[in-house]
């Protein structure tokens, strides 16, 4: 999925009182903002998408399958709507991009060599560790 989603028309909001900035204000507005976004209910995906949005961000989806954020970074409840709308739709998008797949290559024969090499040097070292017995002399 390249091109960006937008989930907005599907979210529903919940306002509550913000902890930070505001000062006195702080303790009379509700200036945070929480949005859900139910998945199974949602019109704007398909069954294959509701499905790896549900694997992938399981940890961050509730029991009933909503998907939810909160925002209070700003002043005013504008803002953070606006921010956890941006939240939400860069946790989907990112979620439905599908993995580059790797690229199989082989290990070099310079590195294979090299790590002979030091298997042989670490055989030495630690074989010069033994006690020498009178009859290996």
């Amino acid at each position: 999925m390249n091109q960006e989603m937008d989930v907005s028309k599907e979210l529903l909001f919940q306002t509550t009182r913000s902890s930070g900035k505001g000062g006195q204000n702080v303790n009379k507005v509700e200036t945070a903002v929480i949005a859900l976004f139910r998945i199974p209910d949602s019109a704007l995906l398909s069954d294959a998408q509701k499905s790896i949005l549900m694997v992938k961000l399981a940890n961050r989806i509730q029991s009933g399958g909503s998907l939810q954020v909160r925002s209070q970074e700003y002043r005013t409840q504008l803002e953070n709507k606006a921010a956890a709308v941006r939240k939400i739709n860069i946790l989907i998008s990112a979620a439905l991009q599908k993995k580059k797949a790797r690229i199989a290559t082989r290990v070099p024969k310079a590195v294979v060599a090299q790590r002979i090499q030091n298997k042989k040097r670490k055989s030495e070292i630690k074989s010069g560790r033994k006690k020498v017995r009178r009859d290996e002399y």
